[in-house]
Protein backbone atom coordinates (compact mmCIF):
# COMPACT_ATOMS: atom_id res chain seq x y z
CA UNK A 1 0.00 0.00 0.00
CA UNK A 2 2.85 2.36 0.90
CA UNK A 3 4.53 1.77 -2.45
CA UNK A 4 1.39 2.64 -4.37
CA UNK A 5 0.75 5.88 -2.47
CA UNK A 6 3.35 7.99 -4.36
CA UNK A 7 1.85 6.91 -7.68
CA UNK A 8 -1.63 7.91 -6.51
CA UNK A 9 -0.27 11.24 -5.27
CA UNK A 10 1.40 11.88 -8.63
CA UNK A 11 -1.85 11.11 -10.46
CA UNK A 12 -3.81 13.47 -8.20
CA UNK A 13 -1.25 16.23 -8.70
CA UNK A 14 -1.30 15.70 -12.46
CA UNK A 15 -5.10 15.97 -12.56
CA UNK A 16 -4.98 19.10 -10.37
CA UNK A 17 -2.40 20.68 -12.68
CA UNK A 18 -4.62 19.96 -15.69
CA UNK A 19 -7.58 21.60 -13.98
CA UNK A 20 -5.43 24.63 -13.15
CA UNK A 21 -4.20 24.84 -16.75
CA UNK A 22 -7.69 24.86 -18.31
CA UNK A 23 -8.35 28.62 -17.80
CA UNK A 24 -4.86 29.46 -19.05
CA UNK A 25 -5.26 27.29 -22.14
CA UNK A 26 -8.67 28.84 -22.86
CA UNK A 27 -7.20 32.34 -22.53
CA UNK A 28 -4.33 31.54 -24.93
CA UNK A 29 -6.75 29.97 -27.41
CA UNK A 30 -9.07 32.98 -27.27
CA UNK A 31 -6.25 35.50 -27.54
CA UNK A 32 -5.03 34.13 -30.88
CA UNK A 33 -8.49 33.74 -32.43
CA UNK A 34 -10.22 36.33 -34.65
CA UNK A 35 -12.84 38.39 -32.82
CA UNK A 36 -15.82 36.89 -34.59
CA UNK A 37 -14.61 33.35 -34.03
CA UNK A 38 -13.33 33.71 -30.48
CA UNK A 39 -16.03 31.60 -28.84
CA UNK A 40 -16.61 29.17 -31.68
CA UNK A 41 -14.64 26.14 -32.70
CA UNK A 42 -15.92 25.93 -36.24
CA UNK A 43 -12.60 26.96 -37.81
CA UNK A 44 -8.91 26.97 -37.05
CA UNK A 45 -8.05 30.54 -37.97
CA UNK A 46 -5.37 32.16 -35.85
CA UNK A 47 -4.09 35.71 -35.71
CA UNK A 48 -1.86 38.05 -33.70
CA UNK A 49 -3.91 41.11 -34.55
CA UNK A 50 -5.48 41.13 -31.09
CA UNK A 51 -2.09 41.70 -29.47
CA UNK A 52 -1.21 44.44 -31.95
CA UNK A 53 -4.54 46.20 -31.43
CA UNK A 54 -4.27 46.04 -27.65
CA UNK A 55 -0.68 47.32 -27.66
CA UNK A 56 -1.64 50.25 -29.87
CA UNK A 57 -4.85 51.08 -28.00
CA UNK A 58 -3.38 51.15 -24.50
CA UNK A 59 0.08 52.42 -23.44
CA UNK A 60 1.09 49.03 -22.07
CA UNK A 61 4.75 49.88 -22.66
CA UNK A 62 4.45 52.72 -20.15
CA UNK A 63 2.44 50.57 -17.74
CA UNK A 64 5.05 47.82 -17.96
CA UNK A 65 7.88 50.26 -17.26
CA UNK A 66 6.02 51.74 -14.28
CA UNK A 67 5.29 48.31 -12.86
CA UNK A 68 8.88 47.17 -13.33
CA UNK A 69 10.21 50.27 -11.57
CA UNK A 70 7.79 49.88 -8.66
CA UNK A 71 8.33 46.13 -8.20
CA UNK A 72 12.13 46.36 -8.39
CA UNK A 73 12.19 49.45 -6.17
CA UNK A 74 10.10 47.79 -3.48
CA UNK A 75 12.17 44.62 -3.52
CA UNK A 76 15.51 46.45 -3.37
CA UNK A 77 14.44 48.45 -0.32
CA UNK A 78 12.92 45.36 1.28
CA UNK A 79 16.22 43.52 0.96
CA UNK A 80 17.82 46.13 3.21
CA UNK A 81 15.04 46.67 5.75
CA UNK A 82 14.10 43.01 6.05
CA UNK A 83 17.70 41.85 6.39
CA UNK A 84 18.52 44.39 9.09
CA UNK A 85 15.37 43.64 11.09
CA UNK A 86 15.81 39.87 10.76
CA UNK A 87 19.41 40.09 11.94
CA UNK A 88 18.38 42.20 14.92
CA UNK A 89 15.72 39.70 15.99
CA UNK A 90 18.01 36.72 15.39
CA UNK A 91 21.37 37.87 16.81
CA UNK A 92 21.05 41.13 18.72
CA UNK A 93 19.94 41.03 22.36
CA UNK A 94 17.86 43.97 23.57
CA UNK A 95 15.19 44.63 26.17
CA UNK A 96 11.74 43.42 25.16
CA UNK A 97 13.03 41.55 22.13
CA UNK A 98 10.45 38.73 22.31
CA UNK A 99 7.57 41.15 22.86
CA UNK A 100 8.62 43.39 19.98
CA UNK A 101 8.96 40.38 17.68
CA UNK A 102 5.52 39.14 18.71
CA UNK A 103 3.99 42.53 17.94
CA UNK A 104 5.86 42.56 14.65
CA UNK A 105 4.43 39.15 13.72
CA UNK A 106 0.90 40.40 14.39
CA UNK A 107 1.24 42.50 11.25
CA UNK A 108 1.16 39.30 9.18
CA UNK A 109 -2.46 38.78 10.27
CA UNK A 110 -3.48 42.30 9.17
CA UNK A 111 -4.46 42.39 5.45
CA UNK A 112 -2.92 45.22 3.48
CA UNK A 113 -6.35 46.29 2.24
CA UNK A 114 -7.34 47.21 5.81
CA UNK A 115 -4.60 49.87 5.85
CA UNK A 116 -5.54 51.51 2.56
CA UNK A 117 -7.44 54.43 4.12
CA UNK A 118 -4.80 55.45 6.73
CA UNK A 119 -2.02 54.96 4.18
CA UNK A 120 -3.84 57.19 1.70
CA UNK A 121 -4.30 59.92 4.33
CA UNK A 122 -0.60 59.85 5.14
CA UNK A 123 0.37 60.04 1.47
CA UNK A 124 -2.02 62.97 1.00
CA UNK A 125 -0.34 64.87 3.83
CA UNK A 126 3.08 64.11 2.34
CA UNK A 127 1.97 65.10 -1.17
CA UNK A 128 2.83 61.66 -2.59
CA UNK A 129 -0.54 60.72 -4.10
CA UNK A 130 -0.21 59.71 -7.76
CA UNK A 131 3.52 59.10 -7.52
CA UNK A 132 5.58 55.94 -7.84
CA UNK A 133 7.09 56.58 -4.42
CA UNK A 134 3.58 56.73 -2.99
CA UNK A 135 2.81 53.30 -4.43
CA UNK A 136 5.99 51.82 -3.00
CA UNK A 137 6.20 53.48 0.40
CA UNK A 138 3.74 51.29 2.38
CA UNK A 139 5.60 48.13 1.28
CA UNK A 140 9.19 49.07 2.08
CA UNK A 141 9.03 46.72 5.09
CA UNK A 142 7.64 43.19 5.19
CA UNK A 143 6.78 41.32 8.39
CA UNK A 144 6.61 38.07 6.40
CA UNK A 145 10.10 38.66 5.03
CA UNK A 146 11.45 39.47 8.51
CA UNK A 147 10.01 36.27 9.93
CA UNK A 148 11.29 34.18 7.02
CA UNK A 149 14.83 35.56 7.18
CA UNK A 150 14.98 35.46 10.98
CA UNK A 151 14.31 31.73 10.91
CA UNK A 152 17.00 31.32 8.26
CA UNK A 153 19.52 33.38 10.23
CA UNK A 154 18.88 31.32 13.38
CA UNK A 155 19.84 28.22 11.37
CA UNK A 156 23.26 29.66 10.53
CA UNK A 157 25.90 28.45 13.05
CA UNK A 158 26.82 31.19 15.48
CA UNK A 159 30.46 30.14 15.22
CA UNK A 160 30.65 31.77 11.77
CA UNK A 161 29.75 35.13 13.23
CA UNK A 162 32.07 34.73 16.21
CA UNK A 163 34.98 33.95 13.91
CA UNK A 164 34.14 36.94 11.71
CA UNK A 165 33.94 39.26 14.73
CA UNK A 166 37.40 38.15 15.77
CA UNK A 167 38.56 39.20 12.31
CA UNK A 168 37.14 42.67 12.91
CA UNK A 169 33.91 42.43 10.89
CA UNK A 170 31.27 45.10 11.55
CA UNK A 171 27.56 44.35 11.76
CA UNK A 172 26.99 45.39 8.16
CA UNK A 173 29.97 43.37 6.95
CA UNK A 174 28.60 40.34 8.81
CA UNK A 175 25.36 40.71 6.89
CA UNK A 176 27.06 41.21 3.56
CA UNK A 177 29.75 38.53 3.84
CA UNK A 178 28.01 35.81 5.87
CA UNK A 179 24.25 36.10 6.16
CA UNK A 180 23.52 37.29 2.62
CA UNK A 181 25.40 34.39 0.89
CA UNK A 182 24.20 31.69 3.30
CA UNK A 183 20.62 32.95 3.14
CA UNK A 184 20.48 33.05 -0.66
CA UNK A 185 17.76 30.34 -1.05
CA UNK A 186 15.52 32.23 1.35
CA UNK A 187 16.15 35.52 -0.46
CA UNK A 188 15.13 33.91 -3.75
CA UNK A 189 11.97 32.49 -2.19
CA UNK A 190 11.08 35.84 -0.64
CA UNK A 191 11.87 37.62 -3.91
CA UNK A 192 9.46 35.36 -5.77
CA UNK A 193 6.68 36.11 -3.28
CA UNK A 194 7.36 39.84 -3.22
CA UNK A 195 7.70 40.34 -6.97
CA UNK A 196 4.64 38.26 -7.88
CA UNK A 197 2.51 39.99 -5.24
CA UNK A 198 3.42 43.54 -6.23
CA UNK A 199 3.24 42.79 -9.96
CA UNK A 200 -0.35 41.56 -9.49
CA UNK A 201 -1.35 44.16 -6.89
CA UNK A 202 -4.43 46.03 -8.07
CA UNK A 203 -6.47 47.80 -5.38
CA UNK A 204 -3.77 50.02 -3.87
CA UNK A 205 -2.35 51.25 -7.23
CA UNK A 206 -5.92 51.84 -8.43
CA UNK A 207 -6.68 54.13 -5.50
CA UNK A 208 -3.39 56.00 -5.29
CA UNK A 209 -2.77 56.71 -9.00
CA UNK A 210 -4.66 58.92 -11.43
CA UNK A 211 -2.33 59.45 -14.38
CA UNK A 212 -0.89 57.32 -17.15
CA UNK A 213 2.62 58.33 -16.08
CA UNK A 214 2.22 56.43 -12.77
CA UNK A 215 -0.44 53.83 -13.57
CA UNK A 216 0.52 50.15 -13.20
CA UNK A 217 -0.20 47.35 -15.63
CA UNK A 218 -2.98 45.71 -13.60
CA UNK A 219 -4.89 49.00 -13.42
CA UNK A 220 -4.33 49.54 -17.13
CA UNK A 221 -5.75 46.10 -17.86
CA UNK A 222 -8.88 46.85 -15.84
CA UNK A 223 -9.38 50.21 -17.55
CA UNK A 224 -8.93 48.55 -20.94
CA UNK A 225 -11.58 45.95 -20.09
CA UNK A 226 -14.04 48.65 -19.01
CA UNK A 227 -13.38 50.77 -22.10
CA UNK A 228 -14.93 48.24 -24.48
CA UNK A 229 -17.81 50.06 -26.14
CA UNK A 230 -19.56 47.02 -27.58
CA UNK A 231 -19.34 44.74 -24.58
CA UNK A 232 -16.72 42.16 -23.75
CA UNK A 233 -14.31 41.53 -26.62
CA UNK A 234 -12.93 38.27 -25.33
CA UNK A 235 -10.11 38.02 -27.86
CA UNK A 236 -8.71 41.45 -26.99
CA UNK A 237 -9.24 41.04 -23.25
CA UNK A 238 -7.46 37.69 -23.35
CA UNK A 239 -4.62 39.19 -25.40
CA UNK A 240 -4.26 42.04 -22.90
CA UNK A 241 -4.22 39.56 -20.02
CA UNK A 242 -1.52 37.55 -21.77
CA UNK A 243 0.59 40.72 -22.10
CA UNK A 244 0.23 41.39 -18.36
CA UNK A 245 1.14 37.90 -17.14
CA UNK A 246 3.80 37.18 -19.77
CA UNK A 247 6.77 38.62 -17.78
CA UNK A 248 5.96 36.54 -14.70
CA UNK A 249 5.42 33.38 -16.75
CA UNK A 250 8.64 33.93 -18.68
CA UNK A 251 10.57 34.53 -15.48
CA UNK A 252 9.22 31.36 -13.93
CA UNK A 253 10.00 29.27 -17.00
CA UNK A 254 13.57 30.56 -17.11
CA UNK A 255 14.27 30.19 -13.39
CA UNK A 256 11.88 27.45 -12.31
CA UNK A 257 14.68 25.18 -11.11
CA UNK A 258 16.12 27.93 -8.90
CA UNK A 259 12.65 28.80 -7.60
CA UNK A 260 11.79 25.23 -6.65
CA UNK A 261 15.18 24.64 -5.03
CA UNK A 262 14.89 27.85 -3.05
CA UNK A 263 11.50 26.86 -1.65
CA UNK A 264 12.76 23.39 -0.75
CA UNK A 265 15.86 24.76 0.98
CA UNK A 266 14.02 27.54 2.80
CA UNK A 267 11.48 25.15 4.26
CA UNK A 268 8.35 26.70 2.69
CA UNK A 269 5.60 24.15 2.21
Amino acid sequence: MARGFPKVAHIVLFIASLIWAVPLAWMVWTAIRPKREALSGSSLHFTLENFAHVWQSVPFDRYMLNTFMVVVGIFCVQLITVSMAAYAFARVNFVGKSLVFLVFLMQIMVPNDVLIFPNYLILSELGLVDTKLGIMLPFFASSFGVFLLRQAYLGIPLEYEEAAVMEGYSRWKLLWKIYFPLGRPVYIAFGLVSISYHWNNFLWPLIVTNSVENRLVTVGLAIFGLSMETGAQWSEVSAATMIVIAPLMLGFLLFQRQFINSFLQSGIK
